[in-house]
């Protein structure tokens, strides 16, 4: 059973995966040391797994294969399926094109 506490209570050197990737690292295949909780009104608490600073590993370097993968996956998204155009920013699923394609009459 990891320690509960309760929101801003956590101990030093106690991080949750976003503060370590700030930080430059990764939980490195450590177990979760601690949950923080917050409560809310009508749900259940918000939980966030923590792990110990002093554990954590570096951070991989970026390979030049991932590099190339993320940047085709990221201009997938930028370009509209209708006018092919490289929009400028991602395609909003909620509209599947581009804003002036989703705007114009034609559409």
């Amino acid at each position: 059973m990891t320690a509960a506490y309760t929101w801003r209570t956590a101990p030093d050197g106690l991080a949750t995966r976003r503060q370590l990737r700030a930080m430059g690292l990764r939980p490195g295949g450590q177990d979760v040391a601690a949950e923080v909780q917050r409560p809310r009104r009508r749900r259940g608490p918000l939980v966030a797994y923590l792990y110990r600073i002093d554990r954590a590993k570096p951070v991989r370097p970026m390979t030049p294969a991932k590099r190339a993968a993320l940047a085709k996956a990221m201009t997938a998204r930028r370009t509209c399926p209708n006018c092919r155009a490289d929009a400028g920013y991602c395609i909003p699923p909620t509209l599947g094109m581009c804003v002036p394609c989703h705007d114009s009459p034609a559409a």
